[in-house]
């Protein structure tokens, strides 16, 4: 049997139930490493989200209530499950999104690990005793669910940026409705069944699919939503944090990015050249948080430049399920132009094309992990995020201008640093503006580590210990002994 039947048509999970849309429309599913349809989806329209948002008033009213203890219970069986089924998910992944299948066997495990971590920091969603002037006053906080929340993920990591938002909802006792990648539907809807068959209740977790724009135009407005929780570009970002405000509706939001990597004269070259290698080309490229401009040193630039090749050269590209791939398609055939707009702009205004550069002449979307050198900064490559497999190689004199460089974009998401200074590594843990910085080794995307940027990257956290807070209402009671 192959893979391709293995794939499982995508039906809406509303109020406990899985369903097609009311209108029957449905949407078909690509294979980015074949370009053959494998599956379909159903295409919720305005019908089905009113009985998503009925179901989510009506679970949150229940699942509120539900002790914290039995919550804790259930995500813990949710995460059981997905580890059983971790093999199938992993399947089903690697067909509609392209990674490698191991790749996609990490997320999913991941993402139990995430499930689990939640599960506990939702027993610990402590008030507050407030030492009052009276003393006859008893002053203390409460942590309440703020409601039922909105989620909207991308394509790019699946399961990933679904299980943060579903799991910081149900572990305070919110309910969600989650609106998931239309491209890459089946590995979230498989991460919601762990859920459902570990016994959460009926309208506590609803799913759908359909066109984005009228969906969250349609339930960011809704009374029934409290809070919102969106993944993606930042134009996009912006439009929904706009339209969330005018509601008065929370709202945590995790933009783009265009990530620096600064690696001076005293670092270790040859760990920096091996583990960005790696980090910048997995899933082909499209992470919002990979590792894009990265900054060398003057004294070690050629030296980074040939192992960072060298060990790109070793990278295998193919079908996600293909023996020892490491590099799979892009997810959507509309990146491949945009990458050569991009690259053509960068070599015609005097960047070296070191290797790569082009989409690979085989059936799918595939494109060959690139580097470009000396990229000058009016190249439109050196403005927006490639979101491909497409690093820039630059070199920098002083500390100084590497932090000026790296502070340049209005984005703040990610950066990376190597260096064996102290001083050095004071000056970039001080001086670079971005909400995550892992310096001489790669250490974000932990779930007890915060998630989130900074200035156009967006706001608040989806990880740690602050990422519930969003969920939470804080109200103060206060009382006097009479």
């Amino acid at each position: 049997m192959s893979n391709s039947s293995q794939y499982p048509d995508v039906q809406l999970f509303i109020d406990g139930q899985w369903r097609d849309a009311k209108g029957g429309k449905t949407i078909d599913v690509v294979n980015p490493a074949t370009e053959e349809v494998i599956g379909k989806i159903a295409h919720a329209e305005q019908a089905d989200l009113d009985d998503a948002l009925e179901a989510a008033e009506k679970g949150f009213k229940v699942w509120r209530d539900v002790s914290v203890l039995e919550r804790h219970g259930i995500m813990k069986r949710a995460a059981s499950i997905l580890r059983e089924r971790a093999d199938y998910i992993a399947g089903i992944m690697s067909q509609e999104q392209g990674k490698p299948v191991q790749q996609a066997k990490l997320e999913t495990l991941g993402a139990a690990h995430t499930i689990e971590w939640f599960a506990e920091e939702g027993r610990r969603a402590y008030g507050q005793v407030i030492p009052s002037r009276d003393p006859d006053v008893r002053q203390i906080t409460i942590k309440q669910p703020v409601g039922p929340v909105a989620a909207f993920t991308p394509w790019n990591f699946p399961i990933n940026q679904v299980v943060r938002k579903l799991s910081a909802a149900v572990c305070v006792g919110c309910s969600i409705i989650v609106k998931a990648p239309e491209e890459t539907p089946a590995s979230p809807a498989e991460l919601i069944r762990a859920f459902a068959d570990a016994g959460v209740p009926d309208g506590v977790i609803n799913l759908v699919y359909g066109v984005p724009s009228d969906i969250s135009e349609y339930l960011i407005p809704h009374p029934v939503i409290q809070k919102i929780s969106f993944t993606g570009s930042t134009p996009i970002g912006k439009h929904l944090s706009a339209l969330a405000g005018k509601h008065m509706k929370r709202a945590t939001m995790e933009l783009g990015g265009h990530a620096p990597v600064i690696v001076c004269d005293d670092a270790d070259i040859e760990l920096a050249a091996r583990e960005m290698a790696s980090t910048k080309f997995r899933n082909c490229g499209q992470v919002c948080i990979s590792p894009t401009r990265f900054l060398i040193q003057e004294g070690v630039y050629d030296k980074f430049l040939d192992l960072f090749k060298t060990e790109i050269e070793k990278l295998k590209v193919g079908a996600g399920d293909e023996e020892g791939v490491d590099v799979g398609p892009l997810a959507n055939e509309r990146r491949i132009p945009a990458l050569e707009s991009m690259i053509k702009d960068a070599t015609e205004k005097g960047a070296k094309l070191v290797t790569g550069g082009k989409r690979l002449s085989r059936k799918g979307y595939f494109f060959e992990p690139t580097i470009l050198a000396n990229v000058p900064v009016s190249a439109s490559i050196m403005e927006d995020e490639p979101f491909g497999p497409v690093a820039i190689v630059n070199s920098f004199a002083t500390l100084d201008d590497a932090i000026t460089e790296a502070n340049r974009l209005p984005y703040g998401l990610a950066a990376y640093a190597y260096t064996n200074g102290q001083a050095n590594a004071l000056r970039i843990s001080r001086d670079v503006e971005t909400g995550m910085l892992t310096l001489n080794h790669v250490g974000l995307s932990i779930p007890e580590l915060p998630f989130g940027g900074i200035k156009d990257s967006g706001y608040g956290t989806e990880g740690g210990s602050e990422a519930i807070e969003s969920y939470l209402n804080t109200k103060l009671y206060t009382q006097k002994a009479l």
